[in-house]
């Protein structure tokens, strides 16, 4: 990655943020401004926390946490990040997002309870829109021209936990889809969990295929609370990724540049990999993540509450392949994901 010939330059979307100058070395802490009237919001801004460290000339990365507000290893790893970089650490400029849907951190859930929006659906958003299409084209729009990569931190949520994993999206293009390979192998996270080119449209990894830079996703973990393990994985594997891209110095942090310590286990999410409940009623969950199962292999149960003397409903896996995620909370509905189970992928056909 070839630096820049100078210091990260201004947003030019229109974006308004307070406390920040793109253009000046050093820490700025400020935030994005998000602008909606109703009963509660009418004559305020909805901050959008963004913090830039920056030494000047060289590359830049965009660093998302919060896009899901209940998934925290991601919001954790960037409040420290913020907190213990010095902008003499760096060759080039980090743009840090700790919370981007700032509303659905606050209160704690996945989607927005201003609006509802999902921003992770919501890219590349729209100035004039609703808050989360705000927020949306503030990282699409001002932010994301800016860098040279985007990591966006996400995991398992409220609903569910995964694997701890870097979350690939195949393509765009082979020269991109090599480096992420090798970015993913960097990041040394146990797994990494492919998916299909453009699996949901409105996501950032799409916005950064879209601007034609390195992108990547992580799941780690989830439940709705901080999972220790995964976020002592990131924690170790985050620097030597931005080292990898020349952001970061070496021997400013004492950070070994490293590839991970293992060959991380390669998976894919297939739509045959999703078991889905066909009935209303309790989850019994009959493996656990990272077990590996046959098709037919019966992975879940679903008790029925009120018919007393009917035997649960047994679902089976239709792959050969790893629990890579599993639903969280215990009652579910038609139509709720109890488990996907994800093919092993040889490394050497990626």
């Amino acid at each position: 990655m070839s630096p820049s010939a100078a210091g990260v330059r201004a947003p030019t979307s229109g974006a308004r943020f307070t406390g920040i100058d793109f253009g000046e070395p050093g820490k700025h802490l400020g935030y994005g401004h998000v602008v909606h009237s109703d009963n509660v919001h009418d004559g305020a801004v909805i901050p959008v926390p963004v913090a830039v460290i920056s030494s000047g000339p060289g590359p830049t990365v965009l660093l998302v946490a919060g896009t899901h507000g209940d998934e925290y290893e991601g919001q954790v790893l960037l409040h420290e990040l913020i907190r213990n970089t010095l902008p003499g650490q760096l060759s080039g400029t980090l743009i840090v997002v700790p919370a981007a849907n700032s509303a659905a951190v606050r209160a704690g859930t996945r989607v927005s309870p201003i609006d509802g929006g999902n921003l992770n659906r919501s890219y590349p958003g729209s100035a004039a829109g609703g808050p989360t299409a705000q927020t949306a084209n503030l990282v699409a729009g001002a932010l994301l021209p800016l860098a040279d990569a985007v990591v966006d931190l996400h995991s398992g949520g409220t609903n569910s936990s995964y694997l701890p994993c870097t979350f690939l999206y195949r393509g765009p293009d082979p020269a991109l889809w090599e480096q992420r390979v090798h970015a993913a192998r960097l990041l040394g996270l146990p797994y990494v969990m492919v998916v299909p080119a453009r699996l949901e449209p409105g996501s950032l990894s799409c916005a950064g295929d879209d601007a034609g830079i390195l992108s990547l996703s992580t799941e780690l973990s989830g439940r709705g609370t901080v999972d220790r393990g995964a976020l002592e994985l990131i924690r170790a594997g985050l620097p030597a990724f931005l080292q990898h891209v020349g952001v970061l110095q070496e021997a400013s942090t004492g950070v070994p540049l490293r590839a991970a310590a293992h060959e991380p286990v390669w998976i894919e999410l297939v739509p045959e990999a999703a078991v889905t409940s066909k009935t209303a009623g309790i989850l019994e969950p009959l493996v656990d993540l990272g077990d590996h199962v046959s098709a037919g292999d019966v992975v879940a149960r679903v008790h029925f509450i009120d018919e007393l003397d009917r035997e649960p409903v047994e679902y089976r896996a239709r792959v050969d392949g790893v629990v890579a995620i599993l639903r969280h909370p215990s009652l579910v509905t038609v139509g709720t994901h109890l488990v996907h189970i994800a093919p092993e992928v040889p490394s050497k056909s990626l």
